[in-house]
């Protein structure tokens, strides 16, 4: 139960399997929280949407649930945060409805426009033009297709109907932030992904006219921007009636999620790294410069920290690999299904998998299901098991796939290292992925890093939505960060693992750089 004087922020975490959402205390513990599922629709093409208004039922539902429930007074929750999945498009009418199913962060259907507006003879770029751009925004367009200024030329070209009538095209968490507050605004950290802003003043963020002539869009049809970690507005009466809230409290500027794990992992000095695995998976840090590297596609981005830059990049699928495992592998809709599954299936995967030696009989799991952005830019590419025999067990499987995604974890480790110039001794672990005590183990042996799993890992995204609203409400600085997100457990490397992944990690890149002519040929489209 909550004490006489402590307050409270409703934060929103709209993630790609779902929101969650949460109340926090102001010394950044969790009260309560909830979630709920939505539907990710996969379409032809390499196309990925969600339908905006199943967002809003899904947040609304689970914010239902955890402000009517008694562990707080209602009164005392004083402000809401966001954040969602990054790169995203939702395109909005003039009443501030969606015109169609947002376009998310998996969507691909865009890089022919991307690739015309880019290509070039330098890795698959127009020389010139990656100038212009890193030189303003610190990155530029991936040739995948999966950033909102492809999404919005991918728009122009299949939907003009949708373009022409769209007043706003908003990144998830500010399509969030419009319909609490009504105002169409993005933060400078949560706009980067378009493109179009000069970043080279970190606290003046500001959108560049060359930069939207040479990207074709329209700045009328882009949000106006604001700081980070600010207060963007009031929540409107009949949204805060929604959630079961006060009306009129404050709603911070959102951003995207690495941005906010990046806060909520409490990672948030320079130079001090953290892991994520859900869906997707990246490693970040803050770091006190602007940088880029076409090769790895990393760069030093805006934050969601007031005058600080992040380091951004991106593994496509992570978490998604286990759930691929399951729903497509072990427990398929299909007349192979079991009629009855006992208990949590990824508990039973931990279960099975901590049998299997290290290594996995030296099966190889690829967990490039849907494309890769960093350390290398590849659409085209997929996953795969290799080395399979007829000795092959399936928990020998099932552990190949929590080590496939380390091993991922290691080729960007390793790529994020020489970017910021420095070997890192630890990372802090957040995301569903560090509530496996077994995967905090194997990422430590094969990266050779101590791993901290966080406490309560899957809210560290809502955590630093929580904080960041602290923060623009003036409750927290940033330097109280750290020690308001606790530590659970520390892993450390275990030498003969560490051996034995050793060889499997080189031919896990190995793998890659055979095959990536296969899976352009055979995934071109």
């Amino acid at each position: 139960m909550s004490s006489s004087d402590e307050r409270y922020v409703l934060a929103i975490d709209l993630g790609t399997g779902g929101p969650k959402v949460a109340i926090f205390a102001d010394d950044g513990r969790a009260v309560a929280h909830a979630f709920r599922p939505v539907k990710l629709q996969l379409l032809a093409g390499g196309g990925a949407e969600h339908d905006p208004g199943e967002w809003w039922s899904a947040i609304t539902e689970a914010a239902r649930e955890v402000t009517s429930a008694g562990h707080v007074p209602v009164e005392k929750i004083v402000g809401v945060g966001c954040t969602a999945q990054w790169s995203g498009t939702v395109a909005v009418g003039a009443g501030g409805s969606a015109l169609m199913n947002s376009v998310i962060w998996m969507d691909s259907r865009g890089n022919t426009a991307i690739r015309k507006l880019v290509g070039g003879p330098v890795m698959g770029y127009d020389p010139v033009k990656v100038i212009k751009w890193i030189r303003a925004t610190g990155g530029g367009p991936g040739l995948s297709g999966k950033d909102p200024i492809a999404h919005i030329l991918y728009i122009k070209d299949a939907y003009p109907d949708v373009y022409r009538e769209t007043t706003s095209f908003l990144e998830p968490c500010d399509y969030l932030v419009m319909k609490m507050t009504g105002k169409t605004v993005s933060s400078f950290d949560a706009i980067t992904l378009h493109w179009v802003t000069d970043n080279r003043k970190i606290d003046a963020v500001k959108y560049d006219e060359g930069l939207l002539a040479m990207a074709g869009l329209e700045r009328s049809k882009l949000p106006d921007l604001v700081p980070p970690a600010s207060v963007v507005g009031e929540l409107r009466a009949e949204i805060a009636e929604e959630l079961g809230v006060p009306a009129g409290i404050p709603v911070a500027s959102a951003t995207g999620d690495i941005a906010s794990a990046a806060v909520g992992s409490g990672a948030v000095r320079d130079f001090a790294p953290h892991l994520y695995i859900g869906t997707s998976s990246w490693i970040t840090c803050h770091v006190p410069f602007k940088k880029t590297s076409i090769t790895t596609n990393i760069g030093a981005l805006p934050s969601a920290l007031p005058g600080r830059y992040m380091v951004a990049d991106e593994h496509e699928t992570a978490g998604a690999c286990l759930t691929f495992l399951r729903d497509s592998v072990v427990l398929g809709d299909d007349a192979l299904t079991p009629e009855k599954v006992e208990g949590n299936v990824f508990e039973q995967f931990n279960a099975i998998a901590e049998k299997v030696e290290p290594g996995s009989g030296n099966v190889i799991f690829t967990p490039w299901l849907n494309g890769e952005r960093s350390p290398v830019d590849d659409h085209t590419v997929r996953g795969g098991f290799y080395n399979l025999s007829l000795s092959t067990t399936r928990a020998q499987l099932v552990r190949s796939v929590f080590e496939g995604v380390a091993y991922n974890s290691r080729w960007l480790l390793a790529a994020v290292e020489k970017f910021v110039g420095r070997t890192f001794d630890s990372l802090n672990f957040i995301g569903g992925g560090a509530n496996s005590d077994l995967w905090s183990q194997i990422h430590a042996d094969v990266t050779g890093r101590d791993i901290k799993q966080m406490a309560e890992p899957v809210l560290a995204n809502a955590r630093g939505a929580a904080l960041l609203a602290w923060l623009a409400m003036g409750v927290v600085k940033v330097s109280d960060i750290p020690a308001m997100v606790p530590v659970k457990a520390t892993y450390r490397p275990d030498p003969g693992a560490s051996a034995a992944y050793e060889p499997l990690y080189a031919e896990f890149v190995n793998i890659y750089k055979a095959n990536k002519g296969i899976y352009k040929r055979l995934n071109k489209f």
